[in-house]
């Protein structure tokens, strides 16, 4: 076994430490790209499906549910994002003991704490489902959909944590497989649950629940076949305190993102309400598109994650420097890009849409506004991978708050009075710039490459 793992180690610096950057970057990261794309295409069309019933009950309710999932994605990114630095960074040193000890961890830790949620969930269902919108006439659909996904809980926190792990031995198409699967297995469901068997709110989530249910699936079989490291093994589940530490502090903050996304979401809306329903839907419309380029950005970065931490453990300042660099390049030339065309495009692509000219006249004006900042969103992405990577966990948690959260609270709040509807509109934009800078400045006092290189 020792010597499997010797062999194995031998592999992995090939991979990570000799191999040209551009061919392992893009080995890591465009299964997690094209994994995202898929979980895009299913998020629509369960969209189109649900819409397609003509019951605003069951698409409300649904809609009222959906924050559910933010809050379990996000409860896995603490064992799978915060145990894939920690994994990464061991990996690079040498450690594949502590490794294995901390995927282990990592995976019964998301297990119990799913058991656990589901009984909250379950016991508070009527305080949680008021508190998210839920009244009378979408109580019912509402109740169905949430308690499916609670009971599904432990399946949905699972499948991102050995998809985060896996990758940290390279295992990146294996990873994207089991997405993948599980999530075309979900869009073929979908309609048969909603319109074949009537199954309504809960066919939706029965369907989300499988989709997960196969996904972990073959998540466990490619970790028993194919992991050399990553362990499901249990007796390898205690790790020590400062361990435990390590991975919650990277995690936590890595888990804060997701919550405040939909944060910044709210308050957008809530600030444009005044202006007309016509403003909310356009800035609807203009979000669907933004977060197909940002969720392509999201991929490189997060593929990028274990690369960049195998090297901060080796100590291979050199490549960890040549990888950063890469790393922008990628994400400020396809921002770019894709960014270029959909400002000069931009009437036609909301037109495919809502083609009222109302909408379309407000949602190109947004488009242009929330686009051209996107090679500094993909900048201020990568500050915040290499923070996780290294283990700068207050880097991290500054960056998980500052762009969709504090500096946008304040940008927003500002602009608003200074500027009103041009103001809102906006203060996205400025918000990565600002929060661009601190990154930037983060960077300078936490990782000094130049200097770690001059002493190399």
């Amino acid at each position: 076994m020792i010597l499997g793992h010797f062999y194995w180690g031998k592999e992995m610096e090939e991979l990570f430490a000799k191999a040209p950057v551009k061919q392992v970057y893009f080995k890591l990261a465009l299964p997690v790209v094209l994994g995202m794309i898929t979980t895009m295409v299913y998020n629509l069309a369960d969209t189109m499906f649900v819409a397609k019933t003509g019951d605003t009950n069951l698409v409300a309710g649904i809609t009222i549910g959906a924050p559910l999932f933010t809050f379990l994605l996000a409860v896995s990114d603490i064992f799978g994002l915060g145990g894939s630095s920690v994994i990464s960074r061991l990996f690079g040193e040498k450690n594949y003991e502590l490794g294995r000890k901390i995927s282990s961890f990592s995976m019964y830790g998301g297990i119990v704490t799913g058991l656990i949620l589901t009984v909250i969930l379950l016991l508070f269902e009527k305080p949680i489902l008021t508190m998210l919108g839920a009244r009378a006439a979408t109580y019912g659909d509402a109740a169905d959909f949430y308690r499916v996904l609670s009971i599904g809980a432990v399946f949905i926190i699972f499948s991102l944590i050995p998809q985060n792990l896996i990758r940290t031995e390279g295992l990146a198409v294996e990873a994207m497989i089991a997405t993948m699967t599980g999530t075309i297995l979900a869009i073929i469901l979908d309609p048969i649950f909603l319109f074949g068997l009537k199954l309504g709110a809960t066919g939706v989530g029965i369907a989300n629940i499988l989709g997960y249910v196969v996904t972990d699936i073959i998540l466990v079989y490619f970790i028993l076949k194919k992991a050399q490291f990553i362990t499901l093994d249990p007796k390898k589940m205690r790790i020590d305190g400062k361990s435990i530490k390590d991975v919650i502090a990277i995690g936590i903050p890595g888990s804060i993102t997701n919550f405040a996304q939909s944060f910044g979401m709210a308050l957008l809306n809530s600030s444009l309400a005044v202006y007309g329903a016509n403003k909310v839907a356009a800035m609807g419309i203009t979000q669907k598109v933004y977060s197909i380029v940002i969720l392509v950005i999201v991929g490189f970065t997060f593929g990028a994650q274990p690369l960049l931490g195998y090297n901060y453990g080796s100590k291979n300042w050199r490549r960890l420097k040549e990888i950063l660099r890469f790393d922008i390049l990628v994400q400020v030339t396809y921002a770019v890009i894709v960014g270029g065309l959909l400002i000069i495009f931009a009437r036609p692509v909301i037109a495919l849409f809502m083609n009222q000219p109302d909408i379309v006249n407000a949602g190109s004006y947004m488009l242009l506004a929330t686009i051209i900042t996107t090679p500094v969103v993909g900048t201020v992405l990568v500050y915040t991978t290499i923070f996780q990577s290294i283990g700068n966990a207050w880097g991290a948690f500054i960056m998980a708050i500052a762009r969709q959260g504090v500096v946008y609270f304040l940008v927003l709040e500002l602009m608003k009075m200074i500027l009103g509807y041009h103001g809102i509109v906006w203060s996205q934009a400025i918000s990565d710039v600002i929060t661009c800078v601190i990154g930037f400045f983060i960077y300078e006092k936490s990782l000094d490459l130049k200097d770690k290189i001059n002493k190399n």
